[in-house]
């Protein structure tokens, strides 16, 4: 079937076997290039995709990391208040012990003083009364004229003479 055009011809010879080089070209395309690169596409998807799941990762455990840190910088605070405030607390304490010791401390050294005062006062008037004794003996033998020798003669002199001064 030969069909004449003056200016177009179509054998449909060179139609088939056109349309054959043709498949035969999209074959070997198909082939050597689009599945090449098809599966670098893939491969390229798969590392991008694989790259996002280490991000979302790498930040998931960033934010565990975060709040794993102000957890403990948190437990850390509450920790150096809680050594301040026991700290503070011996501190006190040991203060009121140390008041305490010095205003004991100060009371005994008080009593002691009004022991030493009380036994100088005593010894002090016992210094004196001997003195006045001796005195009066002295001036009861001038005014009696005799000697006073025993000791109840001296005794009733020596209180005679101290009511008489008081």
């Amino acid at each position: 079937m030969d069909v004449n055009f003056e200016f177009f011809s179509i054998e449909p010879t060179t139609i088939i076997g056109t349309l054959i080089n043709t498949l035969l070209l999209l074959l070997v395309v198909k082939k050597f290039l689009f599945e090449p690169v098809n599966k670098i596409l893939d491969e390229r998807k798969a590392e991008v995709s694989k790259t996002y799941e280490e991000a979302d990762a790498a930040l998931a455990n960033a934010r565990s990391l975060e709040e794993e840190y102000t957890q403990k910088m948190s437990a850390a605070k509450e920790e150096s208040a809680e050594l301040i405030r026991n700290a503070t607390k011996r501190a006190q304490d040991r203060s009121d012990e140390i008041i305490a010791a010095a205003k004991s401390e100060a009371q005994g050294m008080m009593e002691r003083a009004g022991q030493d005062i009380e036994r100088e006062r005593t010894k002090a008037i016992s210094g004196v009364r001997d003195e006045i004794s001796d005195i009066a003996v002295s001036i009861a033998e001038k005014v009696i004229g005799r000697n006073v020798s025993s000791d109840s003669d001296q005794d009733r002199l020596i209180d005679e003479f101290i009511s008489s001064i008081e």
